[in-house]
Order: structure tokens, then C-alpha cells, then sequence
């Protein structure tokens, strides 16, 4: 089998070839065979049996790229439980079902996914999911307006929501605001931000487990992100927003994860890389449960249980919480928040605004690895959950909500 890569620019942990992680050696002795080793080449991809091991995440608009010209070639995404592997494999298999072309996600233990990949052949076209319903709630969202603060994010390859269809479905105004505005407001707060997460009323600081120590800076420009985000709310007159945040990396070296967990908070709806989808998906929880929502990234499916994973989550969301840096860069201030355990829900608005999601879990655990986004849960779903994720994925965001 001829196996294929794609790896973000931001994961510089992956640089190493493929054929060194132990978990394609584990893969390979189940199989009994060795991959031929393609890397990032796709000159030649389109073979019955080729797979493509989506490393990281951010590898959604790589992988556009490079399948143009092999648009007849079935798709295998074979994925890992790191690195936001999966969460980028159900945003490309989304975009996938849209063009019609279908294709699927192997992912489990290393003898399920031996398993699936002597199989050989992968399924011809989108799997149907008996948990995907018809979203029919006109006007649901009538006369609130939301901001989108820069693009989506260019990973988003499945998530494109048409503004006027919005309009005339939900009822929502939806605002296009430069990402420049943000960094402009956010310097120019800097001076008033405050240095210490006591004076905004927030825990105070504690050494990271996993990134460097956070310094009175970093938290001075987390706090000036949020002061720019109220106040372009504030101008806008907005109900909530969704931000490309990962701009914020290189403009202002830190990120918006607490910014969006204190708006949220403060019942904005406030969510990340400019997710259209998943801002409309928190909005309608807010109007049905009346509670903020959890936009979380899902990363590992084993057996019935299913672990999501995110840098923010909504502080009134959250039992406890602690800092640490933004999962993929390694900088900024970001949120490892503890969820109640107990029954949940999972809901997902489709980009197409006419089918969602929304499916009883159960919340059992919050671990805090070191090789995902910071706030994670560990949650049990159905039979049907996995099918949907691992087949016909309504693109990569979910949102979580406890009951």
C-alpha cells in the first residue's frame, strides 16, 4: 500500500518522515507488510488502496490542494489520536460527501485499523447517518447578529455558510470585520489591560504543565484581545462572534482561548477560527438550552467512548480551570477547564444550515494529555455517534453541551 502525508506547518514536532513513528510500525507488523512511502509527493496518488495519513490538523486546505487533478481516486484517511489527526480527517471527509465523492476515516486500535485497511476497497460514496435530521426552525435566530472577525480559517474546506441563506432560514445577520480592526483595538487596549487575572476576576496565574510559564505580558495582551473583542462587540452591536484567531499567532504572539471563554461566559457567543458553522450551532444551543456550549475538536474514538478536545471552553461552563499555552503553538494563554461529569448532548448545525445533529452523551472524565488542545473530555456515545463521525461527519467542530 502506498501511503501519503499531509502535515501542518505549525506541528514542526512532525517533521521526522512518517516510516519513524512507532505508530505506523505498529501498524505495519499488524498488517504484515511495509508502506510504500509516497510522503508529501501526490504526483502519482489515485490507486486502489492508496492512503493518506492526515498527521495534524490544519491539513484540510493541503489536502484541496493537492487532490485537485485526482478527483476520481477514492479517499482513505488514515488518522491517529494526536495531533488533531481525526478532527481534520471529519473536515475533509465533509467536504468530501459535499463534492458527492465520499470516501472514509480509519481510525481506532492499531488491530481495527489492520482490519480496515486489508479491506482493501473503501465505501463507494457518502455513508448515510440516521442521526443526521432535517433542521427546520425558521427564523430561530430572528433579529440577532453575529460577527465573523476575519475568514474561516483556511482549513475549513467544508464549513462555507452562504450569508443570505442565514438570513432567510434563521433569521441572523451575519458581519464581516477585518481581522486587522481586532489587532488594531487590541494595541491600542494594551495600555489600560490588565497584567493579573485576580483584577478581571479569574484565577490567579499557575505554571503551565505543558508550555512555558505565562508571563504578566502574555495575560496583559490575552486581556487586551478581550477589551478589542467587547468593544468591536460594542460597535457592532453583535449578540456573538466567531474569530480567526490563529491570525492572532504571528500579530499579536498570543490567542484568543480566554478572550472567547470570558465572553461566552458573559452570554456572548464567542467561538474560534472564524467557524461559521459552529458560532450558529452555539447560538441555537443558547436560544433552545439557554446555556453556552462547548466547541470542541473530536480526537480519539475507541469502542462507545469518544474524547473532544479544545484550547477554550466557556468559563461558566466549568467546575475548575487552569492556564496553559495554546496546544499548537505553544504561546498565549489557554484554558484546561474541568466539565461535569454526567449526561450531555452533542449538536452540529450543518454548513448547508438545513441538517444537524443532536445526540445524548455521557460526560465521564476530563484528562489533560499533552498531546492535544488543553481542555478535554472524555465522553460515551452510541453506535450511531461513531458511524456518523467516522462516515459522514457534518464538518469538523461539535459542541457540547451538559445537561
Amino acid at each position: 500500500m502506498r501511503l501519503y502525508t499531509l502535515t501542518s506547518d505549525l506541528h514542526g514536532e512532525l517533521a521526522k518522515n512518517a516510516h519513524n513513528e512507532q505508530f505506523i510500525k505498529d501498524i505495519e507488523e499488524a498488517i504484515g507488510a511495509t508502506f510504500d512511502y509516497r510522503e508529501s509527493d501526490f504526483s502519482d496518488f489515485g490507486a486502489s488502496g492508496d492512503i493518506i495519513y492526515v498527521r495534524t490538523g490544519g491539513t484540510e486546505g493541503v489536502f484541496r490542494q493537492v487532490f485537485e487533478g485526482h478527483e476520481g481516486a477514492r479517499v482513505r484517511l488514515l488518522t491517529s489520536g494526536q495531533s488533531n489527526s481525526l478532527a481534520a480527517s471529519m473536515e475533509i471527509l465533509s467536504w468530501l460527501n459535499q463534492q458527492g465523492l465520499g470516501g472514509e476515516i480509519i481510525h481506532g486500535s492499531i488491530k481495527e485499523i489492520a482490519s480496515d485497511l486489508l479491506r482493501y476497497y473503501p465505501p463507494v460514496g457518502k455513508v448515510a447517518s440516521h442521526i443526521i435530521h432535517p433542521f427546520v426552525e425558521p427564523g430561530i435566530l430572528d433579529g440577532k447578529r453575529y460577527g465573523v472577525v476575519g475568514e474561516p480559517s483556511d482549513w475549513l474546506i467544508s464549513s462555507a455558510v452562504d450569508y443570505s441563506k442565514a438570513r432567510e432560514l434563521l433569521g441572523v445577520k451575519l458581519i464581516d470585520i477585518p481581522v486587522s480592526k481586532l489587532v488594531t483595538f487590541a494595541k491600542a487596549e494594551a495600555s489600560r489591560a490588565s497584567d493579573a487575572p485576580e483584577s478581571s476576576g479569574l484565577k490567579p496565574m499557575n505554571k503551565p504543565r505543558y508550555g512555558h510559564p505565562i508571563s504578566a505580558e502574555d495575560f496583559r495582551m490575552s486581556d487586551s484581545i478581550y477589551l478589542a473583542l467587547k468593544k468591536i462587540i460594542d460597535e457592532y452591536k453583535l449578540d456573538g462572534l466567531t474569530l480567526r484567531c490563529f491570525d492572532l499567532l504571528t500579530a499579536l504572539h498570543n490567542t484568543g482561548c480566554l478572550a472567547l471563554a470570558r465572553l461566552n461566559a458573559e452570554g456572548f457567543v464567542a467561538t474560534c477560527e472564524g467557524d461559521i458553522p459552529a458560532m450558529l450551532s452555539m447560538a441555537i444551543v443558547r436560544e433552545r438550552f439557554g446555556k453556552s456550549g462547548f466547541q470542541a475538536n473530536l480526537s480519539r474514538v475507541s469502542g462507545d467512548q469518544f474524547l473532544f478536545a479544545h484550547c477554550t471552553v466557556p468559563l461558566d461552563m466549568v467546575g475548575d480551570y487552569c492556564y496553559d499555552t495554546h496546544f499548537e503553538s505553544g504561546i498565549g494563554v489557554a484554558l484546561h477547564g474541568v466539565l461535569p461529569a454526567g449526561p450531555a448532548r452533542i449538536f452540529k448545525l450543518g454548513a448547508d444550515l438545513e441538517h444537524y445533529i443532536d445526540e445524548e452523551i455521557e460526560i465521564l472524565d476530563n484528562p489533560y494529555g499533552d498531546n492535544l488542545c488543553r481542555t478535554q473530555i472524555l465522553v460515551r456515545g452510541t453506535d450511531a455517534l461513531r458511524r456518523y463521525c467516522l462516515g459522514s461527519p457534518l464538518g469538523n467542530h461539535h459542541i457540547i453541551i451538559p445537561e
